[in-house]
């Protein structure tokens, strides 16, 4: 990515010839990465990508191929500052005099250029920012609640995981609503169902059910990685050490037609794992024809600096996971957007996935097949239906503000409200924290993630060239005008003495 903010360079457009020590502005519907290439090759001085205020407005093509492009922006360190922007009345005025004025250059006259370039009206682009620099104590926190079991001490417990934090080439602009927004708004639906089945002890099941929305989870899951570590590694006793009999992840189940249950190993036959694949099977073809739903096994990959899903640093520690998702493929660049946006996400498509999880998650620890209960028996129904209405307004304020892990601390608003929610419905309702290791830090993060950037009208250094040049005539003409008026008055002067004289 960059790894410079400050900026105080002249605007041009892409249709200008020379980018040189240029803030080049583009627009999103006109971005391609071409331009963009040859903006850091021409060694502009800044680049300022102009985003509509409603992304739904931009044809999907575009969106598509700016997704596709994001990982190549956020794989490529370079020392230009790369600004995104939110358009208005005033940002698109500067845009269009900017390209007016850039495109001129084109022109067949020399001349044409010179004046033309000399008349119009420039912007310099400054921002008043200090360097960006790294940051060395960041802290990624995470919740957790549980609901306990009825029965003996020694319960099977049924972890549920997302992680909450959004990604994207501007931390300020990832709002993450499908990735992973979905996924956290349907843990929280599912802690408002258990919790009233878990209220009756009709219906209190045999079950602990642990909830743990994660931070850090774009930076390879770091808030689950310590999570275990801590529950694994450094405790006597943990409903994570005791008897787990999954791990649900979830991610990505804001839309679509398809649901895939990722696996790093096929679950063996007799087990709650298995279980749960089945009912899943069973729930989709009784209930909901529609879904395409399979089973995708991967592998985990050591090698590679970044786990493929979150279920995988369960598996690493011996723990059965799986995650739950409409995306068929990890590498998807849906998950890693700043166009990932509350427009995308299909409400009716979030409350079915979520009555779906709810079902087959609900057949499996009560036990409903084995106990001669129908496929096709809805259990979520009436007074205990999924409340479509929470779903959306949950999703609204997800939706509304960056929760890229930079932004997120232990006091932040959007942390307080996501720890209040969870304890409405759970029990022992916790942080935990992730602090960076000062001496080897995993990863790396920078300030100056957001910047004032003022745009002063002024015109080109040529104007103020030209202009040096025709004071200097003027100058130029008025001292040999004075010489030669002072000559004509000299010999005035001796003609008129002389006339005297005669």
């Amino acid at each position: 990515g960059t790894r410079s903010a400050v900026l105080n360079t002249e605007a041009r457009t892409v249709e200008a010839d020379v980018l040189s020590r240029r803030c080049v502005m583009m627009r999103l519907v006109d971005f391609s990465y071409e331009q963009y290439q040859k903006a850091l090759r021409q060694s502009a001085g800044a680049v300022v990508i102009i985003l509509p205020r409603s992304i739904s407005s931009v044809p999907q093509d575009v969106v598509r191929q700016f997704m596709e492009i994001e990982p190549e922006m956020l794989a490529m360190e370079t020392i230009v500052p790369v600004y995104f922007a939110v358009e208005d009345e005033e940002l698109l005025s500067i845009y269009e005099q900017t390209r007016a004025a850039s495109a001129s250059q084109g022109s067949a006259s020399a001349a044409e250029v010179l004046l033309h370039t000399a008349t119009a009206n420039g912007f310099q682009m400054v921002t008043s920012g200090a360097q960006s620099k790294a940051v060395n104590d960041w802290l990624i926190p995470s919740v957790e609640g549980r609901l306990t079991g009825l029965g003996g001490e020694d319960l099977p417990t049924v972890v549920i995981v997302a992680h909450y934090d959004s990604f994207g080439v501007a931390p300020w602009l990832s709002h993450g609503a499908d990735s992973n927004g979905s996924g956290i708004s349907v843990l929280l639906e599912l802690a408002r169902l258990f919790s009233r089945l878990y209220t009756y002890r009709r219906t209190h099941a045999g079950y602990n059910l642990l909830f743990f929305a994660s931070g850090g989870g774009k930076f390879n899951y770091q808030g689950t990685k310590r999570w275990l570590e801590d529950n694994l590694d450094h405790t006597d006793s943990s409903l994570l050490q005791d008897n787990v009999a999954f791990v649900l992840c979830l991610d990505t189940l804001g839309r679509g037609n398809s649901l895939h249950l990722h696996v790093s190993k096929p679950p063996k036959e007799g087990t709650l794992q298995h279980a749960f694949l089945r009912e899943l099977e069973m729930v989709i073809a009784s209930q909901f024809p529609e879904v395409k739903f399979s089973m995708v096994h991967k592998k985990i990959n050591l090698a590679e600096d970044m786990l493929a899903w979150e279920h995988e640093r369960f598996a690493i520690r011996r723990l059965p996971a799986f995650t739950i998702s409409h995306l068929e493929s990890h590498r998807d660049s849906l998950r890693n957007s700043i166009m990932d946006r509350r427009a995308r996400i299909d409400t009716k498509a979030l409350t079915r996935n979520t009555r779906i999880i709810a079902e087959a998650l609900t057949r499996v620890i009560y036990n409903l097949t084995d106990k001669g209960a129908p496929a096709d028996l809805q259990i979520f129904t009436d007074q205990m239906q999924i409340q479509e209405e929470q779903l959306e307004s949950v999703m609204d304020w997800l939706s509304s503000q960056p929760r890229a892990a930079q932004l997120i601390d232990k006091d932040s608003t959007f942390l307080n409200t996501l720890e209040y929610y969870m304890g409405r419905y759970l029990k022992d309702v916790k942080q935990h924290h992730v602090k960076a290791d000062k001496r080897d830090p995993e990863f790396v993060f920078y300030d100056q993630l957001k910047q004032v950037m003022n745009a002063y009208r002024v015109k080109p250094a040529i104007f103020d060239l030209l202009l040096a040049v025709c004071i200097a005539a003027y100058l130029g003409v008025a001292y040999v005008a004075v010489q030669h008026f002072g000559l004509l008055y000299k010999m005035i002067q001796r003609l008129s003495l002389k006339t005297k004289q005669q």
